[in-house]
């Protein structure tokens, strides 16, 4: 097992001890983000994939790459004033493990290129927040098991600029986002080790 799949399954662990604590079912439902369904959509896709096949360029299992994959998508809503990514894997042992976590990102932007470097600040001001591996930037999917896992790709058109300092959690950015939300484009790639 890699280091990387065993900090893995450390954290879904350590989660999974407090979920059995004395969580009640409103603390659970606010883990899980306050996004309203029935949202306007536009088109999130990525030429990166083989299919709906994450190819392990974009793993972080052990001797991969782990470079992000190349996304673009068409024009947001008008009033679109900053775009946020958010990348979780929803079959992940404790659900919604996140990969991902990238706010501010300009209106006029319409894909973000291969391997965006794991920096807090990237140069067209836009943030990356910290993913559950404890990390900047992208880590891409390595799931503990050998069954595939889904990975969605979360892109929303905000209404304003989220102003959160670098390495917000993906808790902190959908709670910034609450009421901001104008469209969401939406990606799911599948990855087997």
């Amino acid at each position: 097992m890699t280091s990387r799949s065993a900090l893995h399954l450390s954290f879904q662990a350590g989660l999974c001890l407090l979920l059995t604590g004395a969580l009640t079912a409103t603390q659970l439902a606010c883990n899980r983000g306050k996004i309203p369904q029935g949202l306007p959509t536009f088109e999130l896709k990525s030429a990166s994939f083989s299919g709906d096949t994450i190819p392990n360029q974009y793993s972080s299992c052990g001797g991969e790459a782990n470079d992000s994959p190349v996304l673009t998508w068409q024009s947001p809503p008008a009033r679109t004033q900053s775009l946020a990514l958010i990348v979780t894997d929803p079959d992940a042992p404790i659900g919604n493990f996140t990969h991902w976590v990238l706010y501010d990102l300009p209106p006029d932007t319409r894909e973000l290129p291969q391997a965006i470097l794991k920096k807090e600040q990237l140069p067209n001001g836009s943030r990356q927040g910290v993913n559950d591996f404890g990390e900047i930037g992208y880590d891409g999917p390595c799931p503990p098991d050998p069954s595939a896992h889904r990975y969605v790709f979360d892109l929303y058109a905000l209404d304003t600029k989220l102003n959160l300092p670098a390495g917000a959690s993906k808790k902190q950015v959908i709670a910034a986002m609450n009421g901001h939300i104008l469209a969401r484009g939406q990606l799911t790639g599948r990855f087997q080790r």
